[in-house]
């Protein structure tokens, strides 16, 4: 016989702590049976972010299903080092099993079988096994990855020959938990690393890309975070960021726990290896440590480091941290824009409430060519245009009388559809654009908008590019790519850049080009997996974002999603029908913006509901 699901045991007694006040109370303190049959492992609903769970011990002469059940309501818990969890265990077991190795997440919880193959009727050997439907993954890194299909492992139980007690002596490595629990034990933190390539923006800041990972959210998360920043970028963005922190810096030997002063000011004592660093090396890391816990703790204002002999390093705040390094949007944008009913381009000022719309300075203001797509780059001092039909791409001076010369790129598609998408600018000033000829299909950059195409690679990519968006970073870049099924998937990409240059001469073979930049997509991974059909999608934070798009045999809905797949907390966006583009800043306190077949251009300004811009209007953007 093989596994048989079994039903019926109650979930364990657990206590929960008022983390404020540290009031312990009992929940679910019905008497636990002495025998009967395992119900599957639910989910436990969402609680109170003040309150504190523990799981409570096994209890005295528990049956082998009682022992698999408590041991996976441990798991869920706050307790640190999962020393209630390791109760469950053999000591042989406790000592070999690593929850840190990995948190797999399911979407109801483990469900638990009888392994009848097993023999369990011997009074000394039972055995389990958990099954589940994949959703995600976090690695030793604690980075997020979305994951499907089967989930099923082993767990075996014996007899401690001293106590007579049941313990699990086989499990799998890393930790196991239903999706809701995940959601209530983990949060998501961005932290920040600088951009490996020499361009900086026109003040000379740095830039600093953000790099988000989960941690437990009542267990230190604080402490959890700074460790994290120290131990180096995750394993997908590492290859585009640098760390300021010298390798192997920690922190300083028997610190525990960091924790924000009443002034919103966190100290960090650090080792050896950072006691020697000058002091424009420490505002670098300062600037990296202060834009990563403002991700958990938005009020910490300044943060200070340590020598290991507690000497002071440095210390800096906000205004410092800002000359430094930029994060999102270089600058809050002046102007949303979009094209008119004319097929003019033309702006509104973009934080104030719908007001009438005026063409834009220059050539692609004045209507002579007609468009159906545009990007303002991230200065707001260049535009691109894409024709009304798609097949030509002009950039133009958004300054008075600036003239439009010829198109810097022509696709040679035969339908509207299969010729260019909308631009994009990155903050370097280089234009993307995606050609979806299928005769072929390719992904675009012009240096600085002009200039020779440069072919971008993108190793893996199956289906044509549909859209392109690049983050204020310019490290990462969106995608909408179009299967030969016809769905329509979110992919983030990294953006590699070899500035030693590499022959482009594949379209004149005869003529000798000279050394230009090789640039690379590389990476891909899935940022919105739920959705077959993405319509639209644009950045809306530093690892957020906004997207339209229908889940498998549903109608059109609009979601917050992060770069690495998962969903941030907070509500979607309110309903919106026939979204055929959207546009949103990285600066937070700017409205999101939609083109809607059914009503046009409109906007979402914060705790308010669409509110519309014009009617007749296609394709908002804001700079980028």
């Amino acid at each position: 016989m093989g596994a048989d699901r079994v039903r019926g045991v109650r979930r364990p007694v657990r206590a929960v702590a008022y983390a404020a006040c540290g009031v312990v109370l009992l929940a679910g303190c019905a008497s636990m049976p002495d025998n009967g049959d395992l119900r599957d492992v639910e989910s436990t609903p969402r609680q109170d972010s003040q309150l504190q769970v523990f799981a409570m011990p096994p209890r005295e002469d528990a049956v082998p299903a009682e022992i698999v059940q408590g041991f996976l309501e441990a798991l869920t818990s706050d307790d640190p080092q999962y020393a209630t969890a390791r109760q469950y265990l053999t000591a042989e077991a406790s000592g070999n099993w690593r929850p840190e190795q990995s948190t797999t997440v399911l979407a109801g919880g483990p469900d638990i079988q009888v392994d009848r193959t097993v023999g369990h009727d011997r009074t000394d050997d039972y055995a389990f096994t958990l099954t589940g439907s994949k959703v995600a993954r976090v690695d030793p890194q604690q980075s997020y990855t979305p994951m499907s299909g089967h989930y099923s492992q082993p767990v075996h139980l014996t007899r401690d020959k001293k106590s007579g007690q049941w313990r699990i002596d086989v499990l799998p490595q890393g930790v196991v938990m239903g999706q809701s629990d995940f959601q209530r034990n983990y949060t998501s933190v961005n932290k920040y690393y600088f951009s490996s390539t020499t361009w900086a923006d026109a003040t000379g800041a740095a830039t600093a890309v953000a790099d988000p990972v989960f941690v437990r959210r009542r267990v230190d998360a604080m402490t959890q975070v700074v460790r994290s920043l120290l131990s180096g970028p995750t394993r997908w963005l590492e290859p585009a960021v640098s760390s300021s922190f010298p390798a192997g810096t920690a922190l300083r030997h028997g610190v525990t726990s960091l924790t924000p002063d009443d002034q919103n000011r966190l100290t960090v004592p650090l080792n050896e290896k950072a006691s020697g660093v000058g002091r424009e090396k420490c505002r670098e890391m300062a600037t990296q440590l202060l834009f990563t816990v403002q991700s958990l703790t938005p009020t910490v204002d300044t943060v200070t480091f340590q020598r290991a002999n507690g000497d002071i390093l440095c210390s800096l705040g906000d205004a410092q941290a800002e000359r430094v390094a930029t994060r999102g949007s270089v600058k809050r944008p002046d102007y949303l824009y979009f094209v008119d009913d004319k097929q003019r381009l033309v702006r509104i000022a973009g934080g104030d409430a719908p007001s009438s719309a005026e063409p834009v300075p220059g050539a692609l203001g004045e209507g002579t060519q007609k468009l159906s797509s545009a990007a303002v780059s991230w200065d707001e001092h260049t535009a691109a245009g894409v024709g009304y039909d798609g097949r030509s791409l002009f950039v133009g001076s958004l300054v008075p009388g600036g003239a439009l010369d010829e198109p810097v790129l022509v696709s040679q598609g035969k339908t509207e559809h299969d010729r260019l998408t909308a631009p994009s600018w990155d903050a370097r000033g280089d234009l993307w654009v995606a050609d979806r000829d299928p005769a072929r299909p390719r992904l675009v950059m012009l240096e600085q908008g002009g200039g020779k195409p440069l072919d971008v690679q993108v190793p893996g990519l199956k289906g044509r590019v549909d859209a392109v968006r690049v983050a204020a970073d310019g490290v990462r870049i969106a995608l909408v790519v179009k299967a030969e099924n016809d769905s329509k998937s979110l992919l983030i990409g990294r953006i590699q850049r070899d500035e030693r240059g590499g022959r482009d001469d594949r379209d004149d073979r005869d003529k000798k080009a000279g050394d230009r930049p090789m640039v690379s997509v590389l990476d891909l991974r899935s940022a919105a997996p739920e959705l077959e059909d993405v319509t639209a999608m644009s950045w809306a934070g530093d690892s957020r974002l906004v997207v339209a798009g229908r889940e498998q045999g549903g109608v059109q809905t609009m979601r917050y999603v992060q770069v690495d797949g998962s969903t941030p907390e907070g509500p979607p966006p309110a309903a919106l029908t026939g979204v055929q583009s959207i546009a949103a800043s990285e600066d937070d306190g700017l409205p999101l913006v939609a083109y809607s077949s059914e009503d046009g251009i409109v906007r979402l300004p914060s705790g308010a509901q669409w509110q519309k811009v014009v009617k007749d209007g296609m394709a908002p953007v804001y700079p980028g």
